[in-house]
């Protein structure tokens, strides 16, 4: 038959979708029997024979033979007289088969036909695609970068698939050019009309875990569970682990010979700070460990609010809080309780020092976020701050130090005056 521009296609559709031979030959019939209902009315009579391989396909039309003063339905019956033109010896009664030409449809029929037989196939990409990407929910994938715009990385795979990294899915101190291999979890597949949008992540907890499985074996073997993640991405994050065999000891498997094992996950989160942590069911001795490196002296528990004081030594207080105030939030995040840190002695009736005054005293003439920067480390009072050297202070808060300078001469002319 013609060989049109339809047919030649069928072996590119095949090769380049990676269609397999069954679905190709379902898709290409389905198109053709709409084809067909369109220009006859009805399909039932017709047989479509198609070898997608060689790019070749038949159409055959079946009618019945009847009289010729009583042709009804010209798409199911054929007058005796055009059939004998067919073949002489016909009779009433017998049936016909006559090859239909592509070219009997009309051009603009062949035109969609070849518009539905691509949209078609466009359509069964997709929904594979969705299916494929939706099974890799929460595992890690590898891609290339294709484009790097403002708000979004646009990732290719190895099959062409395209990938989204949208910034605020980015760690902060992340810097991609076209090219560079990112590694992220398949965060979720999302429908944008027909195309799936598949959406990656780098700042997701479960890509931390998914690292501890593939640079831990104990992990991967399930030899060591984890139980919780946190983190703040490019900051700081708490890992809880827990081992079944007293044999293994979890933290030193996860964080290895002076680091060795975790150093390769840091630097893929553009060294971000892992504390790995023995879970323990025991919730003081958890929430201890977790605000690690700290010095908890006592803890007081309140279980229906789901809080805890936490009683520390006033030099343990910056280390409990951490810089910007992550360790503590992270701590609470991970045990699950809101934690307030409580220097030893700052109860109700006593005081560290009579003298002090709390810095909140000076709201009028120092900025509230700076005082809330100084909150951040465990510094509330006027004293706690004169004790420290400004150089520490640089160091441990975000605040400049013509800031604190500032700070540290209207709190000495409180005490001079």
């Amino acid at each position: 038959m013609e060989n049109l521009a339809l047919i030649d296609s069928f072996s590119e559709f095949k090769d380049d979708k990676l269609i397999d031979r069954v679905t190709l030959m379902a898709i290409l019939e389905d198109v053709f029997r709409n084809a067909l209902k369109k220009k006859y009315g009805s399909d039932d009579n017709f047989d479509i024979i198609i070898n997608p391989d060689k790019g070749d396909m038949e159409i055959w039309r079946r009618r019945v033979i009847v009289a010729d003063e009583d042709l009804d339905f010209e798409n199911e019956e054929i007058t005796l007289t055009e059939a004998r033109k067919i073949e002489a010896d016909f009779e009433i009664g017998e049936e016909v088969s006559e090859e239909v030409k592509l070219i009997d449809l009309g051009r603009r029929a062949i035109l969609a036909l070849r518009q539905n037989l691509i949209s078609k196939i466009h359509e069964h990409d997709n929904t594979n695609l969705y299916k494929q990407f939706k099974d890799l929910i929460g595992d890690i994938y590898t891609a290339e970068v294709h484009h790097v715009r403002p708000r979004v990385v646009i990732l290719v795979d190895d099959e062409g698939n395209e990938i989204v990294l949208p910034k605020e899915k980015q760690i902060p101190s992340d810097f991609f050019r076209k090219g560079d291999n990112v590694r992220g979890i398949i965060e979720s597949v999302e429908l944008k009309g027909n195309k799936p949008q598949i959406i990656m992540s780098r700042t997701s907890e479960k890509f931390l875990e998914k690292l501890f499985e593939q640079e831990i074996p104990e992990v991967f073997d399930g030899l060591i569970t984890i139980k919780k993640v946190v983190r703040i991405p490019g900051e700081k994050a708490k890992v809880a682990v827990d081992s079944y065999d007293d044999r293994i000891d979890p933290v030193g498997a996860c964080v290895g010979m002076k680091g060795s094992r975790i150093h390769g996950i840091v630097r893929e989160l553009g060294n971000e700070n892992i504390d790995v942590i023995n879970y323990t069911s025991n919730i003081q001795l958890f929430i201890t460990r977790a605000l690690s490196p700290a010095k908890v002296s006592s803890i007081k528990i309140n279980e229906e609010a789901k809080r805890a004081d936490v009683f520390l030594k006033l030099e343990e207080v910056s280390k409990a809080i951490g810089r910007g105030g992550h360790n503590i939030k992270l701590a609470g995040l991970l045990t699950g309780y809101e934690l307030d840190v409580i220097r030893e002695g700052d109860v109700a009736g006593a005081t560290a020092d009579e003298d002090d005054v709390e810095l909140t005293e000076f709201s009028d003439e120092i900025e509230e976020w700076i005082i809330e920067e100084f909150a951040k480390i465990g510094l509330d009072t006027a004293k706690s701050i004169l004790k420290h050297d400004v150089e520490d202070l640089v160091r441990r808060t975000d605040l400049e130090e013509e800031t604190i300078l500032d700070v540290m001469k209207i709190l000495k002319e409180e005490f001079d005056s």
